[in-house]
């Protein structure tokens, strides 16, 4: 008898701890909800642990196998390995098709437009033209792959202009001989010698490698789409293995290989 209002007591007991200590945590947790901001970070560019330097992303990425690759390598032909690298691409664009970017702030931008206030430009995938489309396999099939490359997500990051007297001695050509204050450039080139050989050339869709700057800041609004460049390998030599590096400009992109601080790097095997 004794033993049993024992364990019914002890039993109580941690029921009501456990319910306590279940109200203390739920009545903390609601008290640091409230002073979080849904759209809104507290710690901002410098003053937050991402900073204020973007990276890259490249499109497509390997399979969920070889997470940690960085390798794009398939086969080109009929045999249809290159299977994945075109559904991985169709997967990642699909919320960019048949007007799937909607909400009360999304607009059609124009590079001479004035905006005031929150809004999300709209990224017009049909603009690109049929290159880098999944009716042409993305190049994959014929050898000729298209990899997309975007700017990281830093929230209230706007690009800034160079001067025209200032532009970076490292700029490439295509980038320095029509650079428009405008824009923000996405430039890939081989990281080595030999991989400056064995690349090719490359298409840029939009030309040049651009991203408008109206596509920013980042502001964490419904609808909004990060916008993006298309690379197209022409002919890169099949049978080597390619290391590549992409590198975003801005006046307010510093470029550190070591971290990738504004710059990605991917490989490219083409059999």
């Amino acid at each position: 008898m004794i033993y049993n209002e024992r364990v019914v007591k002890i039993t109580v007991f941690y029921i009501i701890f456990y319910l306590l200590l279940a109200g203390f945590w739920s009545v903390m947790l609601l008290v640091f909800y409230q002073t979080l901001d849904y759209y809104t970070p507290k710690w901002q560019l410098d003053s937050s642990r991402i900073g204020s330097n973007p990276g890259l992303g490249f499109r497509p990425l390997p399979p969920p196998d070889n997470v940690d690759s960085t390798l794009i390598w398939f086969t080109h032909g009929s045999s249809q390995e290159w299977e994945h690298w075109a559904n991985s691409l169709e997967k990642y664009l699909e919320p960019y098709k048949g007007g799937r970017q909607f909400g009360e702030h999304v607009q059609n931008c124009k590079i001479d437009d004035h905006f005031e206030g929150n809004r999300v430009c709209q990224f017009d995938l049909e603009s690109l033209g049929n290159d880098c489309t999944y009716a042409n396999n993305f190049g994959y099939d014929l050898g000729t792959p298209c990899v997309l490359l975007k700017i990281n997500r830093i929230y209230g990051w706007k690009p800034a202009p160079y001067s025209n007297d200032s532009l970076p001695s490292l700029m490439p050509d295509h980038v320095r001989q029509r650079y428009d204050p405008n824009y923000v450039y996405i430039s890939c080139a081989g990281e080595n010698p030999a991989d400056k050989e064995n690349i090719g050339p490359i298409k840029y869709i939009p030309e040049d490698g651009k991203i408008a700057k109206y596509y920013y800041p980042f502001t964490n609004l419904d609808g909004y789409l990060s916008p993006f460049v298309f690379v197209k390998f022409l002919k890169p030599i099949t049978g080597v293995l390619i290391n590549i590096e992409c590198k975003a400009w801005a006046a307010n992109i510093r470029h550190d290989r070591t971290d990738r601080l504004g710059s990605v790097h991917f490989e490219l095997m083409v059999d």
